[in-house]
Protein backbone atom coordinates (compact mmCIF):
# COMPACT_ATOMS: atom_id res chain seq x y z
CA UNK A 1 0.00 0.00 0.00
CA UNK A 2 1.45 3.74 -0.60
CA UNK A 3 2.40 5.69 2.07
CA UNK A 4 2.40 9.11 2.19
CA UNK A 5 4.69 11.15 4.47
CA UNK A 6 4.84 15.15 4.95
CA UNK A 7 8.22 15.84 7.34
CA UNK A 8 8.90 19.01 9.21
CA UNK A 9 12.41 18.96 9.55
CA UNK A 10 15.17 17.55 6.62
CA UNK A 11 16.29 14.95 8.75
CA UNK A 12 12.79 13.25 8.91
CA UNK A 13 13.02 13.10 5.12
CA UNK A 14 16.40 11.67 4.72
CA UNK A 15 15.72 9.52 7.67
CA UNK A 16 12.74 8.18 5.38
CA UNK A 17 14.91 7.81 2.47
CA UNK A 18 17.43 5.87 4.45
CA UNK A 19 14.85 3.35 4.83
CA UNK A 20 13.79 2.68 1.55
CA UNK A 21 13.26 4.87 -2.11
CA UNK A 22 10.45 7.26 -2.38
CA UNK A 23 9.56 9.79 -4.84
CA UNK A 24 10.00 13.24 -3.70
CA UNK A 25 7.43 16.05 -4.37
CA UNK A 26 8.27 19.82 -3.83
CA UNK A 27 5.53 21.68 -6.14
CA UNK A 28 4.28 18.50 -7.69
CA UNK A 29 3.53 20.97 -10.76
CA UNK A 30 5.72 17.81 -13.30
CA UNK A 31 4.90 14.38 -10.71
CA UNK A 32 0.83 15.20 -10.64
CA UNK A 33 -0.14 15.97 -14.17
CA UNK A 34 1.98 13.17 -14.89
CA UNK A 35 -0.24 10.45 -13.06
CA UNK A 36 -3.65 11.94 -13.95
CA UNK A 37 -6.27 9.42 -14.52
CA UNK A 38 -4.37 6.41 -12.48
CA UNK A 39 -4.43 5.57 -8.99
CA UNK A 40 -1.09 7.13 -7.08
CA UNK A 41 1.04 3.96 -5.74
CA UNK A 42 4.17 5.44 -5.23
CA UNK A 43 5.55 5.56 -1.85
CA UNK A 44 5.64 9.56 -1.56
CA UNK A 45 7.78 12.45 0.80
CA UNK A 46 6.16 15.48 0.62
CA UNK A 47 8.87 18.14 1.07
CA UNK A 48 6.44 21.29 1.25
CA UNK A 49 6.39 21.82 4.70
CA UNK A 50 10.93 21.46 5.30
CA UNK A 51 10.71 25.54 5.34
CA UNK A 52 14.41 25.55 6.43
CA UNK A 53 14.55 24.94 2.29
CA UNK A 54 12.71 27.64 1.32
CA UNK A 55 15.17 30.84 1.86
CA UNK A 56 17.54 32.64 -1.27
CA UNK A 57 20.59 32.83 1.23
CA UNK A 58 23.68 35.65 0.40
CA UNK A 59 27.05 34.21 1.51
CA UNK A 60 30.75 35.30 1.41
CA UNK A 61 31.25 33.54 -1.71
CA UNK A 62 27.58 33.60 -3.79
CA UNK A 63 24.06 32.60 -3.00
CA UNK A 64 22.51 29.09 -1.58
CA UNK A 65 19.04 28.93 -3.46
CA UNK A 66 16.99 26.22 -1.29
CA UNK A 67 15.26 23.37 -2.58
CA UNK A 68 12.04 24.73 -2.36
CA UNK A 69 12.18 27.82 -3.36
CA UNK A 70 9.57 29.28 -6.20
CA UNK A 71 10.31 30.47 -9.68
CA UNK A 72 8.24 33.18 -7.92
CA UNK A 73 10.55 34.01 -5.49
CA UNK A 74 13.76 33.76 -8.00
CA UNK A 75 11.80 36.52 -9.89
CA UNK A 76 11.12 38.97 -6.67
CA UNK A 77 14.48 38.55 -4.96
CA UNK A 78 17.04 40.83 -5.28
CA UNK A 79 19.73 39.20 -6.87
CA UNK A 80 22.37 40.30 -8.93
CA UNK A 81 22.49 40.79 -12.88
CA UNK A 82 24.13 37.91 -13.18
CA UNK A 83 21.02 35.87 -12.45
CA UNK A 84 19.10 38.40 -15.28
CA UNK A 85 19.10 35.23 -17.36
CA UNK A 86 17.59 32.99 -14.82
CA UNK A 87 14.95 35.65 -14.44
CA UNK A 88 13.91 35.36 -17.35
CA UNK A 89 13.76 31.66 -17.47
CA UNK A 90 11.14 31.95 -14.33
CA UNK A 91 8.94 34.14 -16.45
CA UNK A 92 8.93 31.25 -18.77
CA UNK A 93 7.73 28.27 -16.68
CA UNK A 94 3.99 28.26 -16.93
CA UNK A 95 2.07 31.02 -15.76
CA UNK A 96 1.70 32.32 -12.45
CA UNK A 97 -0.09 29.83 -10.85
CA UNK A 98 2.95 27.08 -11.71
CA UNK A 99 5.52 29.49 -10.76
CA UNK A 100 4.07 30.06 -7.32
CA UNK A 101 4.34 26.35 -6.39
CA UNK A 102 7.15 25.17 -9.01
CA UNK A 103 10.77 25.30 -7.53
CA UNK A 104 14.19 25.66 -9.40
CA UNK A 105 15.19 22.56 -7.80
CA UNK A 106 12.11 20.61 -8.87
CA UNK A 107 13.01 21.78 -12.83
CA UNK A 108 16.49 20.78 -12.37
CA UNK A 109 15.88 17.48 -10.75
CA UNK A 110 13.33 16.67 -13.47
CA UNK A 111 16.23 16.58 -15.89
CA UNK A 112 14.06 17.21 -18.74
CA UNK A 113 16.53 18.31 -22.17
CA UNK A 114 14.25 21.14 -22.38
CA UNK A 115 13.87 22.24 -18.26
CA UNK A 116 14.25 25.59 -18.59
CA UNK A 117 16.33 26.46 -15.60
CA UNK A 118 19.44 23.97 -16.08
CA UNK A 119 21.06 26.01 -19.18
CA UNK A 120 21.36 28.97 -16.91
CA UNK A 121 22.52 27.20 -14.15
CA UNK A 122 25.27 26.16 -16.16
CA UNK A 123 26.08 29.56 -17.24
CA UNK A 124 26.19 30.41 -14.07
CA UNK A 125 29.03 27.45 -13.14
CA UNK A 126 26.14 26.53 -10.12
CA UNK A 127 26.41 23.23 -7.85
CA UNK A 128 23.76 21.03 -6.68
CA UNK A 129 24.17 19.79 -3.01
CA UNK A 130 22.59 16.35 -1.92
CA UNK A 131 22.26 15.48 1.56
CA UNK A 132 22.07 11.83 2.81
CA UNK A 133 22.21 10.80 6.23
CA UNK A 134 25.37 11.60 7.52
CA UNK A 135 26.56 12.85 4.67
CA UNK A 136 26.59 15.87 2.51
CA UNK A 137 28.32 16.32 -0.80
CA UNK A 138 28.10 19.01 -4.28
CA UNK A 139 28.57 18.57 -7.77
CA UNK A 140 28.65 20.66 -10.73
CA UNK A 141 25.47 20.87 -13.26
CA UNK A 142 26.98 19.19 -15.89
CA UNK A 143 27.45 15.90 -13.55
CA UNK A 144 24.19 16.15 -11.66
CA UNK A 145 22.47 15.89 -14.72
CA UNK A 146 23.44 13.16 -16.81
CA UNK A 147 21.10 13.14 -19.85
CA UNK A 148 17.38 12.45 -20.71
CA UNK A 149 15.24 12.39 -16.73
CA UNK A 150 18.36 10.79 -15.42
CA UNK A 151 20.33 12.29 -12.81
CA UNK A 152 23.09 11.95 -10.14
CA UNK A 153 20.75 11.86 -7.15
CA UNK A 154 21.00 8.67 -5.17
CA UNK A 155 18.17 6.77 -3.90
CA UNK A 156 19.03 7.94 -0.35
CA UNK A 157 20.10 11.49 -1.28
CA UNK A 158 17.48 14.83 -0.91
CA UNK A 159 18.88 17.49 -3.46
CA UNK A 160 18.58 20.55 -0.55
CA UNK A 161 20.16 23.79 -2.31
CA UNK A 162 22.16 24.92 -5.28
CA UNK A 163 24.63 26.77 -4.97
CA UNK A 164 25.94 29.41 -6.83
CA UNK A 165 29.07 31.28 -6.85
CA UNK A 166 29.53 35.21 -6.68
CA UNK A 167 29.65 36.77 -10.06
CA UNK A 168 32.35 39.18 -10.67
CA UNK A 169 31.35 42.97 -10.47
CA UNK A 170 30.82 43.48 -14.44
CA UNK A 171 28.71 40.69 -15.00
CA UNK A 172 25.63 40.30 -17.39
CA UNK A 173 23.20 37.53 -18.62
CA UNK A 174 20.55 36.64 -20.53
CA UNK A 175 18.30 33.88 -21.42
CA UNK A 176 16.56 33.54 -24.99
CA UNK A 177 13.73 30.95 -25.75
CA UNK A 178 12.34 29.96 -29.04
CA UNK A 179 8.60 27.85 -29.37
CA UNK A 180 6.09 27.45 -31.36
CA UNK A 181 3.97 30.62 -29.07
CA UNK A 182 5.69 33.32 -27.00
CA UNK A 183 3.92 31.41 -23.45
CA UNK A 184 3.35 28.13 -21.89
CA UNK A 185 5.50 26.34 -24.43
CA UNK A 186 7.88 24.00 -24.70
CA UNK A 187 11.13 25.16 -26.16
CA UNK A 188 12.75 24.14 -29.43
CA UNK A 189 15.99 25.58 -28.59
CA UNK A 190 17.52 27.72 -25.61
CA UNK A 191 20.48 29.58 -25.11
CA UNK A 192 21.76 30.90 -21.58
CA UNK A 193 24.95 33.01 -21.52
CA UNK A 194 26.77 34.87 -18.54
CA UNK A 195 29.40 36.76 -19.36
CA UNK A 196 32.10 39.21 -17.06
CA UNK A 197 34.34 42.10 -18.77
CA UNK A 198 37.45 43.42 -17.28
CA UNK A 199 37.98 47.27 -17.11
CA UNK A 200 38.72 47.62 -20.67
CA UNK A 201 35.65 46.11 -21.89
CA UNK A 202 36.37 43.17 -22.91
CA UNK A 203 35.60 39.83 -22.20
CA UNK A 204 37.19 38.14 -18.79
CA UNK A 205 35.09 34.79 -18.41
CA UNK A 206 32.05 33.67 -21.03
CA UNK A 207 29.96 30.89 -20.35
CA UNK A 208 26.80 29.78 -23.04
CA UNK A 209 24.60 26.71 -22.63
CA UNK A 210 22.32 25.44 -25.39
CA UNK A 211 19.14 23.68 -24.28
CA UNK A 212 16.63 21.24 -25.91
CA UNK A 213 19.68 20.25 -28.41
CA UNK A 214 21.39 17.30 -26.39
CA UNK A 215 20.05 14.45 -24.13
CA UNK A 216 21.03 17.54 -21.41
CA UNK A 217 21.84 20.85 -21.91
CA UNK A 218 25.39 21.83 -23.33
CA UNK A 219 28.07 24.42 -22.30
CA UNK A 220 30.03 25.62 -25.95
CA UNK A 221 33.34 25.64 -24.29
CA UNK A 222 35.40 26.02 -28.06
CA UNK A 223 33.11 29.43 -28.17
CA UNK A 224 33.40 30.76 -25.02
CA UNK A 225 37.49 30.70 -25.89
CA UNK A 226 37.00 32.06 -28.80
CA UNK A 227 34.80 35.31 -26.98
CA UNK A 228 37.48 35.77 -23.68
CA UNK A 229 39.68 39.08 -24.64
CA UNK A 230 37.23 40.29 -27.25
CA UNK A 231 35.64 43.84 -26.55
CA UNK A 232 31.95 43.11 -25.86
CA UNK A 233 30.01 44.95 -28.87
CA UNK A 234 27.54 43.95 -31.40
CA UNK A 235 30.03 42.56 -33.90
CA UNK A 236 31.29 39.77 -31.24
CA UNK A 237 28.39 37.40 -32.86
CA UNK A 238 30.41 37.23 -35.87
CA UNK A 239 32.46 35.01 -34.69
CA UNK A 240 29.92 32.28 -33.65
CA UNK A 241 30.03 29.54 -36.35
CA UNK A 242 28.76 25.68 -36.30
CA UNK A 243 31.40 24.44 -35.67
CA UNK A 244 31.34 26.06 -32.41
CA UNK A 245 28.40 23.61 -31.86
CA UNK A 246 29.85 20.50 -32.20
CA UNK A 247 28.57 19.46 -28.06
CA UNK A 248 24.91 19.59 -29.31
CA UNK A 249 23.52 16.51 -30.87
CA UNK A 250 19.99 17.46 -31.60
CA UNK A 251 17.12 15.12 -32.76
CA UNK A 252 14.23 15.43 -35.37
CA UNK A 253 11.14 15.84 -33.55
CA UNK A 254 7.34 17.17 -34.19
CA UNK A 255 8.75 20.29 -32.58
CA UNK A 256 11.82 20.67 -35.09
CA UNK A 257 14.31 19.03 -37.10
CA UNK A 258 17.86 18.46 -36.05
CA UNK A 259 18.76 20.93 -38.57
CA UNK A 260 16.78 23.63 -37.83
CA UNK A 261 17.68 23.12 -33.76
CA UNK A 262 21.16 24.17 -35.05
CA UNK A 263 20.44 26.68 -37.54
CA UNK A 264 17.84 28.40 -34.38
CA UNK A 265 20.76 27.75 -31.64
CA UNK A 266 23.38 29.57 -34.25
CA UNK A 267 20.79 32.73 -34.45
CA UNK A 268 20.10 32.61 -30.97
CA UNK A 269 23.40 32.47 -29.78
CA UNK A 270 24.50 35.58 -32.13
CA UNK A 271 21.19 37.44 -30.77
CA UNK A 272 22.11 36.86 -27.30
CA UNK A 273 25.61 38.60 -27.83
CA UNK A 274 24.45 41.18 -29.73
CA UNK A 275 21.91 41.63 -27.04
CA UNK A 276 24.18 41.56 -24.46
CA UNK A 277 26.59 44.11 -25.90
CA UNK A 278 23.94 46.50 -26.59
CA UNK A 279 22.91 46.50 -22.89
CA UNK A 280 26.24 47.39 -21.55
CA UNK A 281 26.79 50.11 -24.34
Amino acid sequence: MASYLRPARVDEALAALAAGPRALVAGGTDYYPARVGRPLRDEVIDLSALDELAAIDEQADGYRIGALVTWSDILRAPLPAAFDGLKAAAREIGGPQVQNVATLCGNLCNASPAADGIPNLLALDARVELRSVGATRRLPIAEFVRGNRDTARRADELVTAVQVPRAAPNTRSIFLKLGARRYLVISIVMVAAVLATDEHGRIATARLAVGSCAPSARRLPVLEAALVGQPLAPELAERVNVAQLAPLAPIDDPRGSAEYRIEAALTLLRRALVELAEGVA
